[in-house]
């Protein structure tokens, strides 16, 4: 692939306006996607530079890895699952630490099409924990695997957008 993965010219202009906020401030930032399996840092890494601005990412697709790589709560997981709006937040905090950033974001959902822990497909949370403390989203989205995944992603760009602002 010659040119970045953008199905939209609005992810292109976030990803710019994030990575050049961050620079401004001198900070990093770090993932860990579960949903999303990457998609996020994929999208973020696609501009040249911004290397100086993410640290890295984890994908921990599989329940276990989210506690043993990203250090959420293994008794969170087995009380609630890997699905819940607790463990996105625990997601960014540990992308933050494991990497070393001053924000993290994690992402976690249901892309379907069926049912998870209890929880219906669209359902996704994001985590942000910054220098100013966390906040968490939740985000119900339509449409097959893909849309969903890729709107998870999107959304994330949105909202650490609106963060750093």
């Amino acid at each position: 692939m010659t040119s970045p993965p953008w199905e939209d010219a609005d992810d292109e202009e976030l990803v710019g306006a994030v990575l050049e906020e961050l620079r401004r401030r001198g900070q990093t930032l770090a993932t860990a996607e579960s949903l999303t399996a990457g998609m996020l840092s994929m999208l973020l890494t696609s501009v040249s530079g911004a290397s100086s601005v993410v640290r890295g990412g984890l994908v921990v697709y599989a329940t276990d890895l989210k506690s043993s790589l990203a250090g959420v709560s293994s008794e969170l997981l087995a009380r609630h699952g890997a699905v819940h709006p607790a463990v996105a937040g625990q997601l960014a905090e540990g992308a933050r630490l494991r990497c070393g950033a001053d924000w993290g974001v994690g992402l976690t959902g249901v892309a379907g099409p069926d049912w998870q822990d209890g929880v219906p497909p669209g359902t996704v949370y994001l985590g942000f924990v910054g220098p100013e403390g966390s906040v968490i989203r939740t985000l119900r989205l339509a449409g097959d695997r893909w849309a969903v995944r890729r709107g998870a992603a999107s959304c994330a760009l949105e909202h650490l957008a609106g963060l750093l602002r």
